[in-house]
């Protein structure tokens, strides 16, 4: 199996990059940090150590830097993919993000509009180029998969800011979209989103580690119902194998249901439901603190 991740760098992407190499899966792991140049996050995570990663877990692993701003550079993506693997391509796991220090909160008209204008490009314009020049390379042998990595199971929940909300909503209507697209060529295309993510820049943002995530809980109760980037990896890595995948075309999908419905389980053993502990708890204003979390993980 050959896949692309695209922002595979940290997070999600790292987390989905990861668990198909644990199936066996060779995996381009494109994103713009390496060891040498840093992207403009300044973060210190980099391809190389995601494509370790994927080997270390049994695939196959290969570090592209790529800016899903640059057509060109794509481009010369897929033309690797071409000249390396004979242009096979099956799965395609599209979570650019890129994003930003717009704040959340407060009326949109009063942020910053470039900032705003830089989710946008960040978030949906190298969508759009990562999927014109890499869904041919799918759509070239039956079954190919492309999968759009979101924030939002749906569009019921606003976060809180229009930029982000409607950023993310495109890429969910990207994955409904594009199922029409690829069904006569009997390909399948989904979004997904994972849960309260424990991310590496999350964990930075709150102090902790993986090791000591917990103690977050006593800050943000909520907390307790965080999953790590692997959870939504190992789900999808069985949507993968799934014979019967095509099931899923044009649905928005979350790591909990996707993990329910085949008994996936994060790091620690757990299951969190992030979408009944939204529904039950987050949403009806009831106090977290009252509320046995072993219950809902």
């Amino acid at each position: 199996m050959i896949a692309v991740v695209t922002g595979a760098t940290r997070g999600t992407g790292r987390g989905i990059a990861v668990e198909l190499g644990a199936i066996g899966a060779t995996v381009y792991c494109t994103g713009r940090t390496t060891r040498e140049r840093q992207s403009p996050m300044k973060r210190s995570e980099t391809i190389e150590e995601t494509a370790e990663l994927v080997t270390a877990a049994g695939g196959r692993g290969i570090p592209v830097r790529c800016d899903f701003m640059e057509p060109a550079e794509v481009a010369n993506l897929r033309d690797r993919i071409e000249s390396e693997v004979d242009g096979r391509l099956d799965v395609l796991v599209d979570d650019v993000w890129g994003g930003s220090d717009l704040e959340h909160g407060g009326p949109f008209w009063e942020g910053d509009l470039e900032q705003g204008l830089r989710m946008w490009r960040n978030g949906v314009q190298t969508h759009l180029i990562a999927l014109h020049t890499l869904v041919p390379l799918v759509i070239r042998r039956p079954g190919g998969l492309v999968v759009e990595v979101t924030d939002g199971e749906d569009d019921e929940n606003y976060p809180g800011m229009l930029f982000y909300d409607t950023v993310k909503a495109s890429v969910r209507r990207f994955g409904k979209v594009l199922a029409k697209e690829l069904a006569p060529h009997e390909c399948t295309a989904i979004a997904v989103t994972p849960g309260f993510l424990r991310s590496e820049w999350m964990l930075d943002h709150y102090g902790v580690t993986e090791q000591t995530w917990r103690e977050h809980i006593a800050v943000d109760p909520h907390y307790a119902m965080s999953e790590t980037p692997r959870y939504l990896g190992r789900a999808l890595a069985k949507l993968v194998q799934d014979p019967d995948r095509a099931r899923w075309n044009g649905k928005s999908l979350a790591s909990w249901t996707l993990a329910k419905e085949y008994g996936v389980r994060d790091l620690d053993g757990s299951q969190p439901d992030w979408g009944r502990w939204m529904a039950e708890v987050y949403d009806t204003g009831t106090d977290p603190t009252t509320v046995d979390a072993a219950l809902y993980r």
